[in-house]
């Protein structure tokens, strides 16, 4: 697959996840993930497969959390197949930054995150 092709999904994959959220979708925050994937969501803690990665997110939206928005994005080509994402963000709630996201392109084309690491670094 052409780098622009796999840059391309993965920046698919991101603009999918960010509209689930802010639609109040955990599950198809969720869908976002490879079934195996690792989240480590500081302070909440590291959560495995996409059962307990959505149980996160639904915990969050239930919360009142919404409208995350992403800043001083930066993608770096990782493999032949990803890209790895880090930036700050910002809710309506809270702020934080995204150290590492891993987006992978898998066999159907689509890219979805194989690992995950984010922090909250404080209240709004």
């Amino acid at each position: 697959m052409a780098p622009q092709t796999v840059f391309e999904a993965c920046k698919a994959g991101i603009l999918q996840w960010q509209t689930a959220f802010n639609n109040q979708d955990a599950q198809g925050c969720a869908a976002q993930y490879h079934k195996d994937c690792t989240m480590v969501a500081k302070p909440f803690g590291t959560f495995t497969g996409t059962e307990q990665i959505q149980a996160l997110w639904q915990q969050i939206i239930d919360q009142g959390f919404n409208n995350v928005q992403y800043s001083d994005v930066i993608w770096q080509p990782e493999g032949d197949d990803g890209f790895l994402l880090t930036s700050s963000w910002q809710m309506n709630k809270a702020f934080g930054v995204v150290h590492k996201e891993h987006w992978q392109v898998q066999a159907d084309g689509k890219a979805v995150l194989v690992y995950d690491e984010f922090e909250v670094q404080g209240e709004r």
